[in-house]
């Protein structure tokens, strides 16, 4: 699955990912309202505003991009509804040829940490069939339980060919009280890039490992440290744009190819419409501008090569 990411990074010449996490307030009144009107005020109603948000979201923007991010979180708060409509989400991009990196952010041990890999990378056996439950490509594997976390999740990806993203160096301002703290004169953050470079040694595709990591866009004097550690693993990079990161901090993170990096755009894409650069479209047509916001991400990325 790296090389398919690869492929369509180049195929369509963006190295950009939209992260689908709607928030119920991002979705247009009459998009809610008509999901209200068939199913109430109720979990399935909201679930139902959410899914057809998305879905006018990716047929205004799959032509353009390679990949999504649908952030688990925004739909496990609307409970078993949500869910129905995030998976919904992931076959509708799969349907149309887009990469799915479900940003799930789990992070456990031994057999826990394996039924999370199996239900969102691998497939569950029950009786004499199996079956794959969520099915993304990619996930967000959280490593700070250690390698008994992440290797389950190693084991999946080299049965199925898919892949995951490590969290090294995260956006969020906190990050630094515990990815900060120095181990060995080193800050700890650098050793578990080192540990993502060690474990994607052994699953590699044509170019680039099966095991990426994460290493937030706030941060790119680190990045440029985390580029040099690992050379051969994918970076997904979070806090373009709406947490401050711009397309200049973005440049450490990738390979003199242009290649090694994808980077993260959540509600400055699908909340565009609420944006003053945007304010044209109104909110009948958010997705069109969603899609000029995807055009003017692009191109300003592409910028700095």
């Amino acid at each position: 699955m790296i090389n398919k990411l690869v492929s369509e990074i180049k195929k369509k010449n963006a190295p950009i990912v939209v992260g689908l996490d709607p928030m119920l307030n991002y979705v247009p009144k009459h998009i809610q309202e008509k999901a209200f009107a068939q199913h109430g005020e109720t979990l399935e109603g909201a679930a139902e505003a959410i899914w057809q948000f998305n879905k006018a979201i990716v047929d205004a923007t799959y032509d353009l991009i390679p990949a999504v991010k649908p952030q688990i979180a925004m739909y496990e708060q609307f409970g078993i509804p949500g869910l129905v409509s995030y998976k919904k989400t992931i076959d509708y991009c799969k349907e149309k040829g887009l990469v799915v990196i479900g940003d799930i952010k789990r992070g456990d041990i031994g057999s826990t940490s394996a039924a999370y890999a199996v239900g969102h990378l691998g497939k569950v056996q029950v009786g004499s069939k199996s079956y794959a439950g969520f099915d993304e490509d990619f996930a967000t594997v959280n490593p700070y339980l250690g390698s008994d976390g992440v290797k389950p999740f190693i084991d999946v990806c080299k049965e199925e060919k898919k892949g995951i993203f490590v969290l090294v160096k995260t956006s969020n301002p906190s990050s630094g009280e515990f990815q900060d703290k120095e181990v060995e004169g080193r800050p700890l953050y650098e050793l578990v890039g080192e540990m993502v470079s060690k474990w994607g040694e052994d699953c590699m595709g044509d170019d680039y490992s099966y095991v990426g990591c994460v290493v937030g866009a706030t941060y790119p004097e680190m990045g440029k440290v985390l580029r040099k550690l690992m050379p051969k693993t994918y970076i997904l990079v979070p806090g373009y744009g709406a947490q401050g990161g711009t397309a200049k901090d973005l440049k450490p993170y990738f390979n003199e190819d242009g290649l090694g990096a994808i980077v993260n755009s959540s509600r400055g894409i699908i909340a565009a419409y609420k944006q003053d650069a945007y304010s044209k479209f109104g909110e009948e047509n958010f997705a069109d501008a969603s899609r000029e916001a995807v055009i003017n991400m692009k191109n300003d990325i592409n910028s700095i090569f």
